[in-house]
């Protein structure tokens, strides 16, 4: 699994105009699921993901996490995140098809979700609308493979 993390102070995601997922502080999650992914995966990202400390402290340094910085997540699915890009147009080959995605995007969002974090997500699929107010900036690109 692949994610850009982005701490943001609002993010929404709007489908044909109309708002369907929106948040304060917290993250901007763009996710990406390849054909191989695993729950095992979406735990260890949610895990990670959900503990990351790049929420300022008192003094301004990144210390707190998510839950110190009483945030939320927006996710949004993003298969691009597989993206052969060995010619000038990309190939998308390497993202899992929707029957693999979808389960392992559901389950992601409730993994963190479990971690008592409100949740707020797009639509698998569709052509979304993706606004963020990103703070810092901070953003994290994350690989299970690498992790």
């Amino acid at each position: 699994m692949r994610a850009v993390v982005t701490r943001v102070s609002s993010a929404s995601v709007a489908i044909d105009g109309q708002t369907v997922g929106q948040i304060g502080t917290g993250f901007l999650v763009l996710l990406g699921i390849g054909p191989n992914d695993t729950e095992d995966q979406a735990e260890k990202l949610a895990d990670k993901i959900c503990g990351l400390r790049v929420f300022a402290d008192q003094e301004g340094k990144m210390n707190r996490n998510l839950a110190a910085a009483e945030g939320s997540l927006l996710v949004v699915s993003q298969f691009t995140l597989y993206a052969d890009i060995k010619s000038r147009r990309p190939g998308f080959t390497k993202a899992a098809p929707p029957a693999v995605a979808i389960p392992l995007y559901e389950k992601f969002m409730d993994l963190c979700q479990a971690r008592g974090f409100r949740v707020e997500h797009g639509q698998f699929g569709a052509d979304m609308a993706v606004s963020s107010v990103n703070d810092g900036p901070v953003t994290i690109w994350m690989d299970t493979e690498t992790m």
